[in-house]
C-alpha cells in the first residue's frame, strides 16, 4: 500500500536513524565484515511470499547486507557464522491492529511480551489515553517491540463503553477531533462506525465523511471500525484507507467487491473472531503465562459455539472472496494479549487462506498499512527483525509457536529474561 501521500511524522526519527545505519552498513560491508554475523543453511521465508531453502543471511549493524541462497554468498569473510541448518526464519510479524496500555511501564510490559512472541511492531488503534502512548513511538524499547499510535479515536457518543475517544455529534466536532489529532501527529485516525448490537447511534454518513475529508487536508489516513456491509460502503464511497474489522453481518455482495476495485489501496485488517471450538493446547504461551491461566484457558467450555460459529463463518467466508478478489490484506488481532497472534493466523488458515498468504499479510502487507518500509521483508537493506523457529510454519500454521530466538534490528532479544520478568520468577 502506497502511503506516500500521508505524513507518518512520528516515525521521521526512526527512518533517519534507519538511513544512517544503511549508510554504516554500506561503508563496512565492503572493507571490514569483522562484526558482521552469517547465519547459515536455513529456510528463509522472506515475507513476500518467497522461500529459499537453502539460505545464508549476513548481517551488521542492523541491517540485512546479504539474503540469498548459500551457493550464490561468499561469507568467507565474515567475523561471526551461526548454523541454522533444519531451521526456518521469517520476518517477525507486525500487528496492525492492536491495543496497548495508556500506562508507560505496561506499555512496555506488553511491547516486551509482543517481542517475546515475535511481533516487530504493533499498533494502538484509538484507545491511547494521555501523552504516553504518542511520546514512545520514538524510543526504541529494550527487547521490545516498536509501536504506533492513532491516540483517541472518534466515535458517536457510546455511555458505558470507554470514555477514552472522542464523542462527536456535529461535523464542526468532529473536524475539531481530527485537528486536536493532527496537532498531536498521530500516525492514523481510528473512527468506530457501529451501532454496537443496536446500543448506539452510529456514527453517521455526514460525520464520517468529515472526519475523512478533515485527516486527509492533514495528510493523515483513516481506518474504521465496521460492522455492517452497507456501512463498509458508505465508507468506501467517503474514502476511507484502512478497514480495521471484517464485514460481519452478512455476505458480501457484487457491489462491494466493484466498490473496492475502484479504490485497490484500501486494506483489510480482518480480526477474525473466535470459531466457536475448544481452546486446545495452551502450553505454548507458558513462557509468559501462568500454568494455572493456562490449566484455566484449556478447561473452560467453549461457550455460545453456534453462534461463535456462524460468526465466524460470516467472516471467514468474507476475507477468502475478498482475498481471492485481490483485495488487499493485512494482520492485526485487536486485543491486548500478544500471544493472540498467533491464534489469529491460525484462524486466517482456518478461514481458507495458505499459511503463504496470512504470512505475507503479517509480515510486509502489516509493515505496509503502518507505514514501516524498513521492516517486514527478509531483504538486503531491511532492517534485521526476525523469528528463528523450530519448523515451517508453512507446512503447519501452528509452527509460528516454537520460537528458538526473536532478532530485533539485528539483536538477538533476552526472551529468558521477559519470560522471567512477565512470570515473577526474577523476585530475589
Amino acid at each position: 500500500m502506497n502511503y506516500s501521500k500521508y505524513r507518518f511524522s512520528s516515525l521521521f526519527l526512526r527512518a533517519s536513524s534507519m538511513f544512517l545505519l544503511l549508510l554504516i552498513a554500506t561503508a563496512c560491508g565492503g572493507s571490514d565484515m569483522s562484526d558482521a554475523v552469517a547465519y547459515q543453511g536455513v529456510r528463509v521465508i522472506t515475507g513476500d511470499g518467497t522461500v529459499i531453502e537453502e539460505a545464508t543471511l549476513i548481517v551488521q549493524n542492523g541491517i540485512f547486507l546479504e539474503v540469498g541462497p548459500s551457493s550464490d554468498i561468499d561469507g568467507s569473510a565474515v567475523g561471526s557464522k551461526v548454523d541454522l541448518s533444519g531451521k526456518t526464519v521469517m520476518p517477525t510479524l507486525n500487528n496492525a491492529h492492536f491495543h496497548l496500555p495508556s500506562e508507560r511501564e505496561a506499555r512496555i510490559r506488553e511491547l516486551q511480551q509482543a517481542a517475546y512472541y515475535g511481533t516487530g511492531a504493533t499498533f494502538s488503534f484509538g484507545l491511547d489515553e494521555g501523552a504516553t502512548g504518542l511520546e514512545m513511538r520514538a524510543e526504541l524499547i529494550q527487547d521490545g517491540a516498536r509501536s504506533l499510535s492513532a491516540g483517541r479515536g472518534i466515535t458517536a457518543p457510546e455511555p458505558g463503553r470507554s470514555e477514552v475517544p472522542h464523542w462527536v455529534t456535529s461535523e464542526e466536532e468532529a473536524r475539531a477531533a481530527v485537528q486536536e489529532l493532527a496537532a498531536q501527529e498521530v500516525d492514523i485516525v481510528k473512527i468506530w462506525v457501529d451501532s454496537r448490537a443496536g446500543q448506539y447511534q452510529r456514527l453517521s454518513p455526514a460525520l464520517y465523511s468529515a472526519i475523512i475529508d478533515e485527516a486527509h487536508a492533514h495528510g493523515i489516513p483513516v481506518t474504521a471500525h465496521v460492522f455492517r456491509l452497507e456501512d463498509a460502503k458508505g465508507l468506501l464511497e467517503a474514502g476511507v484507507d484502512v478497514f480495521a474489522h471484517g464485514i460481519r453481518d452478512v455476505d458480501v455482495d457484487d457491489e462491494v467487491i466493484e466498490m473496492w476495485r475502484a479504490r485497490p489501496e484500501v486494506v483489510l485488517i480482518p480480526n477474525l473472531p473466535g470459531p466457536g471450538l475448544p481452546v486446545g493446547d495452551m502450553s505454548w504461551t507458558a513462557g509468559t503465562v501462568s500454568a494455572e491461566r493456562i490449566a484455566q484457558m484449556e478447561s473452560t467450555p467453549t461457550s455460545f459455539s453456534d453462534r461463535a460459529s456462524e460468526a465466524f463463518g460470516i467472516q471467514a467466508r468474507n476475507l477468502v472472496r475478498l482475498h481471492q478478489e485481490g483485495i488487499r490484506v493485512a494482520f492485526g488481532t485487536d486485543g491486548g494479549n500478544s500471544w493472540t497472534a498467533h491464534q489469529e493466523l491460525e484462524d486466517m488458515v482456518r478461514a481458507g487462506l495458505s499459511p503463504s498468504d496470512v504470512l505475507v499479510a503479517a509480515t510486509s502487507s502489516a509493515a505496509a498499512v503502518m507505514g514501516l518500509d524498513e521492516t517486514g521483508l527478509i531483504a538486503q537493506g531491511k532492517s534485521a527483525d526476525f523469528i528463528v523457529l523450530q519448523a515451517n510454519p508453512l507446512d503447519d500454521i501452528t509452527n509460528t509457536r516454537g520460537i528458538i530466538d526473536v532478532y530485533l534490528h539485528g539483536e538477538r532479544i533476552d526472551r529468558p529474561g521477559i519470560s522471567a520478568r512477565m512470570l515473577g520468577t526474577d523476585q530475589p
